[in-house]
């Protein structure tokens, strides 16, 4: 009995000293780790920071423009002339040549028309032939009166000079004399640039009247026809025979896509540096292809409406032929704006005080603020004029965090 009371002290104190040294461990461990406290919270809390070293390089512009294919034309077809249809030869989706007729209207009134005034300019031809005979024949026969009274006159005049006749007989002849004279001059007169007399002009401006009223009528007739302005394709068809159609209401539509655009609009810095025979691929996301495309217009003034600029893109090549309009395209580009700059990322860039402003990391591992002054910018850059030099590295976020002076962590990049 004594012998097992012994074993069981023995095992007791063995268990408290167990439980001593765990307590005496952990009291350690506590006093360490509030030992290296202070250190890691000074670690823990300096601000993480990306950043980036600054070289010189060309500063590019990324431009994107977006819009729709646009066809070389598409044209509204309507009637001059209000009328019924007789006859309509294409249907939708016809591909037609320039000058074919299309269309035709009732020409029924019209004909009657020509005919009639064909037969008064034949009329007033006509008239015209008789003045000038008449006027002719009327010339001929006082021009010979008045040489034959003019001849008459002289041989008085001899006869009075010698005593043959007298005073009273020359005063006669000289009166008959004077007024073939006069009736001669008259028509003479009527001559307006020597070859032909007012009243035979007169009678051939009315013939040229009324052959030019039928020159006007054969034209309204030619415009009752609707031919095609240019090769296309037909697009729109809104027009039956026995249908009567309004002057100036779009009854065809005529689509040309031998050539394709692409309009798009972009901003006011975009549209300062794009120039008319730029080259650039387009995509054209319904067919999942891309095209080479021109610029061929950069609008020279903005959009008063909606304060953009509009630019037009040829699609260039062979597979072009067959695209449609009202598709959209997309095309993208880099232009130089500046060779040899220092730039840097929007983000690295602040404002104080109204005035742009960074954070330099400096080799210690702290950083400055540093005033800089600005110059070209784009979507995703800005260049620095001065306050930063190359080599230099620039903090890209926390900025509301810095001060100068602070220690920074860098955030390494990924590999």
């Amino acid at each position: 009995m004594k012998l097992r009371e012994t074993e069981l002290t023995g095992k007791m104190k063995l268990l408290a000293g167990l439980v001593c040294g765990i307590l005496l461990f952990a009291a350690f461990s506590v006093y360490l780790q509030r030992d290296n406290s202070p250190k890691q919270g000074q670690r823990f809390n300096r601000p993480l920071v990306r950043a980036e070293e600054i070289r010189r390089a060309d500063m590019m512009r990324h431009i994107t423009l977006s819009g729709q294919t646009v066809a070389e034309a598409d044209i509204a077809l309507a009637p001059k002339y209000t009328g019924r249809v007789t006859e309509v030869y294409v249907k939708l989706g016809d591909r037609v040549r320039a000058g074919d007729v299309l269309l035709r209207q009732d020409m029924g009134d019209i004909e009657l028309a020509i005919r009639e005034n064909q037969a008064a300019a034949q009329a007033a031809a006509a008239d015209a032939l008789e003045a000038e005979a008449t006027y002719n024949a009327n010339y001929l026969r006082v021009r010979n009166d008045y040489e034959l009274e003019q001849r008459k006159y002289e041989r008085n005049e001899y006869l009075f000079s010698i005593g043959a006749i007298s005073q009273e007989t020359l005063d006669s002849v000289k009166q008959e004399y004077l007024a073939s004279r006069a009736a001669f001059e008259i028509l003479e007169n009527q001559a307006l640039d020597g070859t032909d007399a007012a009243s035979v002009l007169s009678k051939r401006f009315a013939a040229e009247k009324t052959r030019q009223a039928t020159a006007v009528l054969e034209k309204q007739r030619e415009d009752l026809l609707l031919r095609a302005p240019r090769d296309g394709i037909i697009g729109y068809r809104k027009a039956e025979v026995g249908e009567i159609i309004t002057a100036g209401t779009k009854v065809l539509s005529l689509v040309d896509n031998h050539n394709i655009y692409v309009d798009c609009t972009l901003s006011e810095g975009d549209a300062a540096i794009l120039r008319a025979g730029d080259v650039l691929p387009v995509n054209i996301d319904a067919l999942g292809r891309s095209y080479e495309g021109r610029i061929i217009y950069v609008s020279p003034s903005m959009n008063e409406d909606s304060k953009t600029y509009t630019v037009r893109i040829e699609l260039q090549g062979e597979e072009s032929d067959g695209l449609k309009a009202g598709l959209f395209a997309r095309a993208q580009m880099d232009i130089l704006q500046k060779p040899h700059t220092i730039y840097v990322p929007k983000e690295a860039v602040y404002r104080k005080n109204g005035r742009p402003a960074l954070f330099v990391l400096l080799p210690d591992g702290t950083v400055e603020e540093r005033m800089v002054e600005l110059g070209l910018l784009n979507d995703v850059e800005e260049e620095i004029l001065s306050g930063l030099s190359e080599g230099e590295t620039v903090v890209l976020n926390n900025q509301d965090k810095l001060q100068t002076g602070m220690d920074v962590e860098r955030l390494e990049a990924a590999p």
